[in-house]
């Protein structure tokens, strides 16, 4: 914050204070000498002063997506904006505008940035904290037939906690599948509903650390005491009791207590109850006794319908083409699929570049960790010859010539590090070479790798052009 440059305005004139155009103005200012001229335009010029009134300013942001980024990337900057120009008692509301109804608005829960932050919350508190994300919501959850039985069990849930036979709800799947989004819409929807009700949400991690911060400190009854008495205790990542013998013990007892309470226990894992080796047997049949439902990966249909949905909630325009391309190449994490997503509009914006299927494909590449990547050996082939400027067919030909065995050498290579192809038929493929030709010409070229910085540069310069097109 030291290295932040500020310059010295006016900020107790009154009438300046009073005016949210003034006060935005100054503030616009200050943030304008800290970001680049890009990063102004694109992320503060767009928000809009809407009033201001016992020293708390409030401002219009066109969508979401704004609120999100600001917050992550420039938070540092717009608090001590706030204080040089507002004063230590000085906040920022931000107010988003829905892009499907233009005429709502709403004010962003927990968006209020002052110097002085605790003194103005605290009074908004509950008796705990809940630890839930206001964005998990049953509306932006996308439903398909790989979640269907949970999302509906999770409705009905909501509806009446404790009440259903669904408890404990235990839902499982994969990384990056919504499990967490879906269990903490759960949480939402009964604070909506019951208002009065008591629920928390925290990680299995947490819960561990608690544990042994309370024994620690001699408190083990009243943090006992604190879970059994919630109404909704939601455990995110179960699995990771594994092994830890005296935290399975005391949930044990939280469990039965809340249970026989006919509190609504939910909990989430990235295996069914059978598969969580290492839990006591005790638990995993009290798992057992409410409902498990797994969440699968997206089918393609679903995975377009997610991205177009963020695209919409962003107020994104992306062509369909784009999004296809995509929604197939990652397959499994819905997270990394919207990470994806967002990653492309921030590069888009920030570097004043057109959305396009270029753009995506570089993307993709740099975040996805499950990318589906279609390349035959004729494509690499190709793709070799055309970057050494050598003819197709001479790679398959039994000549010397040290070019185009560097180039044969090459395609090999990437033929056994990219495609599934049997050695034997990337040797065939090759004019008809047998499988040892391909191992010495793989040898052959991690030795360069790893021995000539050139050759490195080669090879990874040919292996970008070849994921680039045909990836």
């Amino acid at each position: 914050m030291d290295n932040l440059k500020f310059i010295n305005l006016e900020t107790t004139n009154t009438s300046v204070k009073t005016d949210a155009n003034l006060v935005w103005k100054n503030c616009l200012t200050h943030i304008k000498e800290n970001v680049t001229l890009m990063t102004y335009n694109t992320w503060f010029l767009p928000i809009r002063p809407i009033s201001i009134k016992d020293n708390n300013l409030k401002v219009q942001l066109p969508n979401q997506f704004f609120w999100e980024w600001i917050d992550e990337h420039f938070s540092t900057i717009v608090k001590k904006t706030i204080f040089d120009v507002l004063g230590e008692n000085g906040k920022l509301s931000y107010i988003i505008s829905d892009e499907k109804e233009q005429k709502e608005e709403y004010v962003k829960q927990n968006t209020i940035v002052d110097a002085n932050k605790i003194k103005v919350i605290e009074n908004k508190l509950p008796e705990h904290e809940t630890n839930l994300n206001p964005r998990y919501k049953f509306e932006n959850f996308i439903k398909g037939e790989g979640n269907q039985l949970a999302r509906a069990a999770a409705g009905a849930i909501s509806d009446n906690p404790g009440g259903t036979s669904f408890n404990p709800f235990f839902v499982y799947g994969g990384v990056g599948l919504g499990k967490t989004h879906l269990i903490q819409s759960i949480g939402n929807s009964i604070l909506e509903k019951f208002p009065d009700k008591k629920v928390i949400y925290l990680s299995s991690d947490s819960f561990t650390v608690e544990f042994v911060e309370a024994i620690q400190s001699n408190k083990v009854n009243d943090f006992s005491g604190f879970y059994r008495n919630m109404d909704v205790l939601i455990i995110d990542d179960i699995q990771f009791l594994m092994g830890k013998e005296k935290t399975q013990d005391l949930f044990f007892h939280i469990f039965n207590t809340l249970h026989q309470s006919r509190k609504q226990i939910i909990l989430s894992s990235d295996k069914p109850p059978k598969d969580l080796k290492g839990l006591d047997d005790r638990l995993i049949s009290r798992f057992q006794w409410g409902l498990s439902a797994d969440i699968q990966p997206p089918e393609l249909e679903m995975r377009i319908a997610i991205l177009k949905n963020k695209a919409e909630e962003y107020g994104m325009i992306v062509s369909t083409d784009i999004l296809e391309f995509i929604a197939g190449s990652i397959t499994s994490n819905i997270r990394e699929l919207e990470g994806c997503l967002i990653k492309l509009l921030a590069n888009a914006s920030l570097n004043s570049k057109e959305i396009t299927l270029e753009l995506a494909k570089k993307t993709v590449k740099e975040i996805a960790t499950d990318r589906k990547i279609n390349i035959t050996i004729d494509d690499i082939s190709k793709a070799v010859c055309h970057y050494l400027n050598i003819a197709e067919n001479k790679i398959r030909e039994k000549t010397r010539k040290k070019e185009i065995v560097l180039a044969r050498q090459l395609a090999m290579y990437f033929s056994k590090e990219l495609t599934k192809s049997s050695l034997k038929t990337i040797g065939l493929h090759f004019g008809g070479r047998d499988h040892s030709t391909v191992i010495h010409a793989c040898n052959s070229i991690e030795q360069m790798r790893n021995n000539e910085l050139s050759m490195k540069e080669l090879i990874d310069s040919i292996r970008n052009k070849i994921e680039l097109n045909y990836s």
